[in-house]
């Protein structure tokens, strides 16, 4: 170890650190503040080259901000996982982290100790969970108008994608979308060009491999080969022998008694992910088949459930025909959009699958449009697993005046914790209030004395004039999933963050120390 003394540069005080990392934290908060609620705005990002992406899109932001300090990162990647998890609501999070780490600073800072005050937000957390749970209200069908509401806010008021989000899940109807092992937001496609529409199909990113294979297949027999079609490879060395050359040949035969077989058991459609060589493609196109090479393995996966079929490996066309057979899919049609280079296998026999396409007439605006479409499949899905509550900051709100209560009943200075649970519920409420233009702390006051009186948790502001309504009603509501997993992120990112004491500078281990130290060990 070095004899050079540690300085004050390498090792921060704790209440400088403690700063630090809450500046840091409000830092990131503050960026995506002004894109909350319906009158909320873009933000601009630029970089090095010029390049330019406009967007309102929390996660997006996030995901293109040039950052720096680790707690900013930290924060960052918890809004990662809430858009991995659910796939919407990376804003509130963002919000909500920035914010509990702000306040429980503050409480550290008046002398409140830290350990304390990540008790009290553990404890306000779990009684704000619990209570937004028994607020939900359930959606008892796909036809139920809350699920429209729900595409709607989740998808920034686009009507038109909204109402294409619901006629692909009722496409899918709603066990496939309670199924936990899928992902409705993955249904959404996006091209430039295209007609928005919904397809009770698959959306292939590909075309056949050329322009004399069919453009239309009906009674689709389709072959998915989880690996290249071509012969097995001999190199070029071992081809110049007598021995390698033979191989090489045999090789070549078996290929093309492969190909044959395949042709004579009526397959009329094939898909590898990897490539297909020239002699396969000739004997396909000769024989009328339809052939795409280079499928991602995702879209692959989903033809297999989709058209009841099984992906098999080269060596496996070496098996009998019976046995090839038997893991063939089955459609009813393929088309080919060679325009706007895309295929569709339609009327699969297997698991029901939806595609939600989405079109603009520029790349900038179909990225945003896919985003916002995203947001809207992935609340959907999140509303029917656990219902909604009444959105607009209303739950927050009225959870927030219970916790306030509940920071009375907890004994010792984990009170504290809680009231910083409290006012970050109300910091997404005071961005939206804000960035419609009206004072915060007014609409705030009026909202939960309106509350309080009428016992009603669904009381919110008007966005459009700041009169008071009811958000249900309004149609304003918001997933349960979402606000739970929200808040969840952002208390776990701000305990951890309040739980730094110092930071300390690593020192910088080059190859020839690593090396030295393995040595030692």
């Amino acid at each position: 170890m070095s004899d050079k003394p540690i300085t004050n540069n390498e090792v921060d005080d704790k209440f400088q650190t403690l700063l630090s990392n809450a500046a840091a934290a409000r830092v990131i908060s503050q960026t995506i503040e002004g894109t909350i609620g319906p009158r909320g705005l873009d933000i601009m990002m630029v970089d090095r080259t010029g390049d330019v992406v406009i967007s309102n899109d929390g996660v997006t932001i996030l995901r293109l901000m040039e950052v720096n300090h680790p707690v900013a990162r930290m924060i960052i990647n918890a809004a990662r996982s809430q858009q991995v998890e659910v796939g919407d609501g990376t804003t509130t999070s963002t919000i909500w982290a920035g914010s509990l780490v702000a306040e429980g600073a503050n409480q550290v800072l008046k002398g409140v100790p830290v350990t304390q005050v990540i008790q009290g937000i553990k404890t306000g957390v779990e009684a704000a969970v619990e209570l937004i749970e028994e607020h939900s209200l359930a959606i008892h069908s796909m036809e139920d108008k809350l699920l429209f509401d729900v595409a709607c806010i989740a998808g920034r008021g686009e009507q038109d994608l909204a109402g294409l989000v619901i006629q692909g899940a009722s496409l899918l109807g709603k066990e496939k979308l309670l199924n936990p092992d899928y992902r409705f937001a993955d249904a959404v496609i996006a091209r430039e060009g295209v007609e928005n529409q919904v397809l009770e199909g698959i959306f292939i990113n590909k075309v056949p491999m050329n322009k004399e294979m069919p453009r239309v297949m009906d009674n689709c027999k389709i072959l998915l080969i989880d690996d290249a079609l071509a012969p097995d490879e001999v190199d070029r060395e071992a081809r110049g022998t007598e021995a390698g050359f033979k191989y090489y040949i045999q090789n070549k035969e078996k290929f093309e008694n492969k190909l044959r077989a395949i042709c004579q058991m009526g397959v009329n459609v094939i898909l590898t992910d990897r490539s297909i060589d020239d002699l396969a493609e000739q004997r396909l196109t000769d024989a009328g088949i339809v052939a795409i090479q280079r499928v991602p393995m995702k879209e692959m996966d989903k033809i297999a459930l989709y058209t009841d079929a099984r992906k098999i490996k080269r060596a496996g066309l070496n098996r009998e025909s019976e046995v090839i057979a038997g893991c063939l899919g089955n459609a009813q049609r393929l088309e080919v959009n060679d325009k706007n280079g895309y295929s569709q296998i339609l009327g699969g026999i297997g698991e029901p699958h939806a595609t939600i396409l989405i079109g603009a007439a520029t790349e900038e605006v179909v990225d945003e449009r896919e985003r916002i479409a995203f947001d809207a499949a992935s609340a959907v899905q999140a509303a029917l697993k656990n219902g909604v509550v009444p959105g607009g900051g209303a739950i927050e709100i009225w959870v927030a005046n219970q916790l306030e209560q509940i920071a009375r009943d907890v004994k010792g200075m984990a009170a504290y914790g809680v009231i910083c649970v409290k006012e970050a519920l109300l910091r997404p409420f005071s961005c939206i209030a804000s960035n419609a233009g009206f004072n915060p702390l007014e609409k705030l006051s009026a909202i939960t004395a309106e509350q309080m009186r009428q016992e009603k948790d669904s009381i919110a502001m008007n966005c459009d004039d700041g009169t008071l309504c009811d958000s249900v009603e309004k149609g304003v509501v918001d997933p349960v999933l979402v606000k739970i997993h929200a808040l969840k992120a952002a208390s776990e990112v701000a305990t951890a963050i309040l739980k730094i004491n110092t930071i300390v500078k690593m020192k910088e281990v080059n190859a020839a120390g690593m090396n030295a130290m393995n040595i030692l060990e």
